[in-house]
């Protein structure tokens, strides 16, 4: 079984994009795949239903992927506010015991996450807990920003202080007019102070995205078989 916990350190820096190419990718090549959202804030309510823009986002890549929430919240706040406002508090073992559920249906589970790893869910519970719970590792998506050494940096150590694994770092979200020298020095000084790797480069998509191109760009930008930690005998066939 095959699962990863993908989240960043501020909202916009394309998490769920790249969850979606990670799991369109993994079903491509053959493997069963789940994308699991456990909380999901900033709900759409669309014909009298509340919905999950994530998980519909998702399902526009590869409407055969498989997709869970378990809290949906229609405030577009951190989740412990969202929830004590909606009057259903998050329970992480009711969670863990639905990641259990999923993670046994499917070859490979994508765990997309909501907020910062260091996102009050519950009193005296964060995000980092409820992914120590379900024994995850951790995939940092980061989009090339003056600040986005400080925030990636604080963000890994929280992490490793919490004693979360970590995975690697994606760079998302890379404009064509990107400044090589901040482009540069972000991977260079996340290596060198936390010993936590690179695992891929992606470039910011324009106009229409089809799901060949995007499967194409992860396969061409990201280090697949390092960020699910496998050797994927399809890969090496090509």
């Amino acid at each position: 079984m095959l699962s990863l916990y993908v989240t960043s350190s501020k909202r916009n820096e394309g998490k769920t994009f790249v969850t979606a190419g990670l799991s369109a990718t993994m079903q491509s090549l053959g493997y069963s795949t789940c994308v699991y959202k456990p909380i999901q804030t900033a709900g759409i309510e669309h014909n009298g239903f509340m919905q999950s823009p994530d998980l519909t986002y998702v399902k526009s890549i590869d409407p055969y992927i498989d997709t869970h929430f378990t809290y949906l919240f229609k405030s577009n706040l951190e989740p412990l506010v969202a929830s004590e406002k909606e009057n259903e508090l998050i329970d992480i073992e009711l969670i863990h015991q639905e990641y259990v559920r999923i993670s046994g249906i499917s070859d490979c589970t994508v765990v997309d996450g909501d907020r910062g790893i260091l996102s009050p869910l519950a009193p005296e519970i964060q995000t980092a807990d409820m992914v120590k719970r379900m024994q995850l590792p951790v995939l940092f998506v980061v989009t090339p920003r003056e600040d986005a050494i400080n925030d990636t940096l604080l963000s890994i150590y929280a992490a490793q202080e919490k004693g979360l694994e970590i995975r690697g770092v994606i760079i998302n979200n890379i404009e064509n007019d990107c400044s090589k020298d901040l482009l540069n020095s972000i991977p260079r000084v996340i290596e060198e102070y936390t010993n936590v790797k690179i695992l891929g480069l992606l470039s910011r998509f324009e106009g229409k995205l089809t799901p060949e191109d995007l499967i194409t760009n992860i396969l061409n930008g990201i280090d697949i078989e390092s960020v699910f930690n496998v050797k994927i005998e399809k890969l090496d066939l090509n």
